[in-house]
């Protein structure tokens, strides 16, 4: 593990370039000078998926492109002594958005909004979200105190969406069909939300849980935010990726086979383009 002073250190930075990052108004980013944009669909904690995106975004050699990652925590891989291991994914996404403050974006998941207010997720009869706070303390003992807080300052700080020129836009998901009239995407350009926009009922608890992929939903929720695609994740794919309608691109970076997708950010795109720019792992 790293050292704890360090981490958090590289925490609270990140949690500030993330605040700073340009081309952001609230939490909705536009991505600024940016020629292209690799996409990414769930990791959870799959640090081998994540290497090998950073290999394939090759960041240093391509100075236009952008990363977008989402959903980090939640994984499958457990301490002997108890709890999850998927911060170690977020303890280093941490010091990428600190290495790229500008072209680094990680979008959160329903699975960090729950971390971040407390919300309990069962799976496998198991509470995910104790459980990661229980690897929080196997792995820093007694600091997980301090780390845990400054993982939650991170999760307050993130976007939840990301917006390029060529109209596309990136979230974890959308609002479900009940949902959408009700969701105000003005929400997204404020600096500060009401708690209970975080909650059932509001519009960010409504776009990172939401799984209504018809086309009519995905094109009301498209014309509420003034986008004409939609690339998202939340959805396990068989095939690493989706296209339940000809509006949306589901990506699932997360097991075998996973994919991602690189497409240009300042030129007109069609589905068909999205589509063929998808990739595998």
């Amino acid at each position: 593990m790293p050292d704890p002073e360090r981490l958090l250190n590289t925490l609270r930075r990140a949690a500030r370039a993330c605040r700073d990052t340009p081309g952001r108004r609230g939490r909705l980013v536009r991505l600024a000078g940016a020629a292209e944009v690799l996409v990414a669909g769930d990791l959870h904690g799959h640090l081998e998926n994540f290497r090998r995106l950073l290999n394939l975004a090759d960041l240093g050699r391509h100075p236009g492109r952008h990363l977008v990652l989402q959903e980090v925590v939640h994984g499958p891989h457990e301490y002997p002594a108890g709890g999850d291991k998927s911060h170690q994914l977020l303890d280093v996404v941490a010091a990428l958005k600190c290495q790229f403050p500008d072209r680094v974006h990680l979008l959160p998941g329903n699975h960090e909004l729950a971390q971040w207010t407390g919300r309990r997720i069962d799976k496998n009869e198991k509470d995910l979200t104790e459980l990661f706070r229980q690897g929080v303390e196997s792995a820093y003992g007694r600091r997980a105190a301090d780390v845990y807080a400054a993982y939650l300052e991170l999760f307050a700080a993130l976007p939840v969406a990301v917006r390029t020129d060529s109209r596309v836009l990136v979230s974890h998901s959308l609002p479900s069909a009940r949902r959408t009239d009700e969701f105000d995407p003005a929400v997204l350009e404020q600096d500060e939300v009401r708690p209970e926009e975080l909650l059932p009922g509001g519009s960010i608890f409504a776009l990172l849980w939401g799984r209504d992929t018809s086309t009519a939903n995905v094109e009301a929720f498209l014309k509420k935010v003034d986008a004409d695609f939609l690339v998202s994740g939340h959805i396990p794919c068989e095939r690493g990726y989706d296209t339940p309608n000809d509006r949306q691109l589901i990506l699932d970076s997360l097991g075998s086979p996973a994919c991602y997708c690189v497409f240009p950010t300042d030129v007109p795109l069609t589905h068909a383009d999205l589509v063929g720019r998808v990739q595998t792992l």
